[in-house]
C-alpha cells in the first residue's frame, strides 16, 4: 500500500492497493524504471537506476506478488541499495576503493503474499496482513545487496469516503545474517491518501519511513506523491516523485512503470 521507500528500500512497485473486494482470479505482469540520487548523510552522491519486473496474481482474499529488479548503482565502496551508506569495518568481507565505482546486475528477488483479512462493503474499509521473505540474489560483493535473507511483516488499514481513500500501515522487518553489512531489525511505518479523479486517473501522496536498519546506517524517512492511470480494462500506469526526509533516503527519486492484466 502506498509507495513505501520505492527508492530507498528497492520496492518494485509505485502505488500498490488493496483490492478492497474480492473478485475473479486475475494475473498481472509488469516493468518500470525507478532512478535516485543522494549524498546519504555524507559528502559523496549515489546514483541509482532500478529496472524491476513484477509478476503479480490474485485470488479471492489473497494477492501474491514476486519482483526481480536490474540494478545500475554508482557510489562509494559503503553504499548498499535499500540502506544507504552503512559502517562494514567490523565485517569479514569489505569492498574497498577510494571514490566511486559503477556495478550493475540483478538485485534481490521479494516474494510476498497478502491477505484481505477484513472488508466492509457499506464503510469500505479494510484491513490487510502482509508477510514478504526477501531473497540474496543480487551479487553482494558488487554492493548490490546484503547477501542476505530477510523476512517483513505488515499491516495495512484503508478507509474510502466517496472518491477519497486514506490508508497507513505499519510493519517489522527481520534481517538475516550479511557478511557485508552488520544488520538490525526494524519497524517500518506509512500514511497516505488518494483521491479519484475521474473514472481513469488518481493522485495521492505517502509520507514513509523505517528505523535505522544498520550499524552506521540512518533512518528512513520519504515523502512521494503519485498519479495512477488505468488506459483500459487490463493496463494501468503509474508515475512518482520522490523527496528523501532523513539521511537514510535519497535527496530525490522518480519513476513510472507499467502493468499488464491477464
Amino acid at each position: 500500500m502506498g509507495c513505501a521507500l520505492a527508492l530507498g528500500m528497492g520496492a518494485a512497485s509505485i502505488a500498490s492497493f488493496p483490492t478492497m473486494a474480492a473478485g475473479d482470479n486475475e494475473l498481472r505482469l509488469g516493468v518500470g524504471a525507478d532512478y535516485s540520487r543522494g549524498k546519504y548523510g555524507s559528502g559523496t552522491e549515489t546514483t541509482m537506476l532500478s529496472v524491476p519486473f513484477t509478476a503479480r496474481y490474485e485470488t479471492e482474499r489473497w494477492t501474491y506478488k514476486a519482483t526481480l529488479p536490474w540494478l545500475e548503482v554508482t557510489g562509494p565502496s559503503n553504499f548498499v541499495p535499500g540502506f544507504g551508506h552503512v559502517d562494514n569495518s567490523g565485517k569479514p568481507k569489505k569492498r574497498n576503493f577510494a571514490g566511486t565505482t559503477t556495478e550493475s546486475g540483478i538485485g534481490d528477488t521479494t516474494l510476498s503474499a497478502t491477505y484481505n483479512a477484513w472488508y466492509d462493503d457499506d464503510l469500505e474499509r479494510g484491513i490487510d496482513l502482509t508477510g514478504r521473505v526477501k531473497l540474496p540474489s543480487a551479487d553482494a560483493a558488487k554492493g548490490l545487496g546484503t547477501g542476505s535473507t530477510d523476512f517483513s511483516a505488515q499491516i495495512d488499514a484503508y478507509r474510502t469516503f466517496d472518491r477519497l481513500t486514506l490508508f497507513a500501515d505499519v510493519g517489522y522487518y527481520w534481517f538475516g545474517h550479511s557478511d557485508y553489512v552488520e544488520l538490525k531489525n526494524a519497524i517500518n511505518y506509512g500514511i497516505g491518501a488518494s483521491q479519484k479523479m475521474n473514472d481513469r486517473d488518481s493522485l495521492g501522496a505517502s509520507l514513509d519511513g523505517r528505523q535505522k536498519a544498520s550499524v552506521g546506517g540512518a533512518p528512513q524517512r520519504e515523502l512521494t506523491f503519485f498519479w495512477n492511470r488505468r488506459m483500459d480494462r487490463d493496463t494501468r500506469l503509474q508515475a512518482y516523485v520522490l523527496l528523501g526526509l532523513a539521511n537514510g533516503s535519497p535527496d530525490v527519486g522518480l519513476g513510472v512503470s507499467a502493468a499488464r492484466s491477464f
